[in-house]
């Protein structure tokens, strides 16, 4: 008998959880979980009915979302293995990027936050600044504008974010200024030019 010492211990586990692909959030059953990725049961249905939706569904990209709720762990994960288990389909996924604990986050987040640096574009003081967002959800956005901006929670402006095709008014919710790195704001969607967030999945918990 052989025995693979590179590979990652795999503790074996039956926990429940979600993953968002082709714009889907499914139900998935851990098989184990080790400290670099995770295997998982997904049952089949009317969205997935063999591996070859799953391949469909990931042609754009092998990065999905996942969210394990039971173990307070979320984030961005790779696909690295497709196969059919007794009528369900076994997915291996990579660890990506990391949130743990997050429902002890210090800004109690009703939805989870996809991490995401990229750039946009906010109304501020009279004039249109340029912001990088931290993390980005269905119902608002972090973000940080690299200048000192004067702005107060509860201030309604808008804003523009083409990672998410988005537009339109906005509220401030809260404001940190930090010592050479500018300011970083939670932002809520007001009233968007479209009627949903297209991309991240709610998570809700």
């Amino acid at each position: 008998m052989s025995l693979d010492i590179t590979r990652s211990y795999r503790k074996n586990l039956m926990l429940h959880g979600l993953i968002y692909i082709g714009g889907e959030e499914l139900a998935i059953t851990v098989k184990d979980l080790s400290l670099t990725g995770v295997s998982a049961y997904l049952k089949c249905g009317n969205e997935i009915r063999d591996a070859k939706d799953i391949f469909n569904m990931l042609s754009g990209s092998a990065t999905i979302d996942f969210f394990l709720p039971e173990m307070h762990l979320a984030g961005e994960a790779e696909v690295v293995r497709v196969d059919i288990f007794n009528e369900n389909i076994l997915l291996a996924f990579e660890f990506k990027n990391l949130s743990y604990d997050i429902d002890t986050h210090l800004y109690k987040r009703k939805a989870y936050r996809k991490m995401k640096e990229a750039p946009g574009k906010i109304l501020l003081d009279g004039e249109y600044r340029e912001f990088v967002t931290v993390n980005v959800s269905v119902d608002g956005l972090m973000v940080n504008v690299a200048d000192s901006v004067s702005v107060e929670p509860g201030q309604i402006t808008v804003f523009e974010f083409e990672f998410l095709e988005l537009e339109g008014e906005i509220k401030v919710i809260w404001v940190e200024h930090r010592a050479e790195a500018g300011t970083l704001i939670g932002l809520q969607y007001m009233h968007l030019e479209q009627n949903h967030v297209k991309g991240v999945p709610r998570f809700a918990y």
